[in-house]
């Protein structure tokens, strides 16, 4: 059945505005050039990505299949012994690695780095279409020859960089250098793909939709932040990258502080929480694929107060970020109820001595749970979407716990200001 059937339907989910020229010019003159400057950059670096494949390919009467996907952080483990890291496996996930680096300096998702590496005229990334996408749909490609190339959804990008400082010093020179210069250039694509306001798209170079929006969905801004500060200290095993590239780490971890304090939501007066995805240029929250309203998120929300919360020095207005945030969190649980199957479907039910549990979304308004459903429906109870969504997405969870346990020991080093 589907869901645009019950009668729990409450609103319809926009679709988010890409990042396009047109609404750039439309900024007050004094904000248009950065933004500008931004959008060439990206369609620069696009038109050379695409360049370059169509050069491989030159002369080619066939080219090889784009590579298997699956689950890759699996694939690149960052919590072995350091030994490890020279083993044949670990060159095997090296060579895969380099070889899929895009010219631009990022790598794609959801794809297996304990594989061969790439081959001539072989895409970039994996195949990332969307099975399920429907004419109109939020998550349908602009091109689907050419989607997520160069990623930091899914811990993309990211994890590459960290397993080649890792790699870097149990392996031969000629090897390590490979590792070092790739890192390098993944940090460099990271610093360039930074929005003027600090935050971060899911693609660069930009894809369109829902990929231009400031990506708090599955933590990327934070991570990429967290990331840029390990660089600039030199931690992690990036000590090795240029002088250059830790200033201009530095600047872009502070520069992602700042954009971290700009989108945390108000409502009714009071700062609150996240977005999973906030608009590049009001910075308000918006939608994603059909099923991801422009909702606060409480997973994106608790991940971001436990990243300000670590924080060596903390200014007033990260003290102030913190202390709202973890009492808006705290308001919201459920008790007594659990997310669960039942006859095979998973529901919200009662089950006494249950929670605390927090929804996914909600409402930057009210703040009361909201659910979306892939017809782009929106809903007040998760038990009145569709089977498939129920059983495909993680509606309800305990993402905050963790900040929540941390928070006590840090508001006692930072008391809440005075009014």
């Amino acid at each position: 059945m589907s869901s645009s059937a019950f009668a729990a339907q409450i609103g319809t989910i926009p679709p988010a505005q890409a990042l396009t020229a047109e609404r750039v010019a439309a900024l007050p003159a004094a904000e248009r050039a950065p933004w500008a400057a931004y959008l060439a950059r990206s369609d620069a670096q696009r038109a050379a990505d695409r360049a370059a494949l169509a050069a491989e390919r030159e002369g080619m009467a066939s080219w090889p299949a784009p590579p298997q996907g699956g689950h890759s952080e699996d694939s690149m483990p960052l919590d072995k012994p350091a030994a490890w890291y020279g083993s044949e496996p670990a060159r095997t996930v090296v060579a895969n690695i380099l070889s899929f680096q895009t010219p631009a300096g990022g790598w794609g998702k959801n794809q297996p780095r304990d594989r061969a590496p790439r081959q001539k005229g072989q895409a970039y990334v994996a195949d990332n279409n969307n099975k399920r996408a429907t004419p109109g749909d939020f998550d349908t490609a602009q091109d689907p020859q050419w989607t997520y190339v160069g990623t930091v959804d899914n811990d993309a990008t990211i994890t590459e960089i960290r397993f080649l400082a890792k790699a870097a010093p149990q392996l031969p020179a000629e090897l390590a250098k490979a590792c070092r210069d790739a890192a390098e250039r993944g940090v460099r694509y990271l610093l360039a793909a930074q929005f003027p306001n600090g935050g971060w798209p899911q693609v660069w170079p930009l894809q369109g939709g829902y990929h231009d929006a400031v990506t708090l969905n599955d933590n990327a801004v934070v991570e990429v932040a967290e990331l840029m500060n390990w660089v600039s200290r030199g931690e992690a095993g990036l000590a090795f990258l240029p002088a250059d590239v830790k200033a201009a780490a530095a600047a872009a971890h502070e520069r992602a502080v700042q954009l971290l304090l700009a989108t945390q939501v108000r409502t009714n007066g009071r700062l609150t929480l996240w977005a999973q995805q906030h608009d590049a240029l009001t910075l308000a929250p918006t939608s994603a694929r059909n099923y991801e309203p422009p909702a606060l998120s409480a997973g994106e929300s608790a991940r971001a107060l436990e990243f300000l919360m670590q924080q060596p020095q903390p200014s007033p207005q990260i003290v102030q970020a913190v202390h709202a945030g973890i009492a808006t969190l705290r308001e919201l649980p459920v008790h007594g109820r659990a997310f669960v199957k039942v006859d095979g479907t998973r529901r919200l039910v009662d089950q006494p001595g249950a929670g605390p549990l927090w929804a996914r979304f909600y409402d930057p308004v009210t703040l009361k749970p909201v659910f979306g459903d892939r017809d782009k429906s929106l809903h007040d109870d998760v038990n009145d979407i569709s089977a498939e969504r129920r059983n495909g997405y993680s509606w309800w969870g305990t993402w905050p716990v963790k900040a929540l346990n941390g928070y006590e020991a840090w508001a006692m080093r930072w008391a809440k200001p005075s009014p």
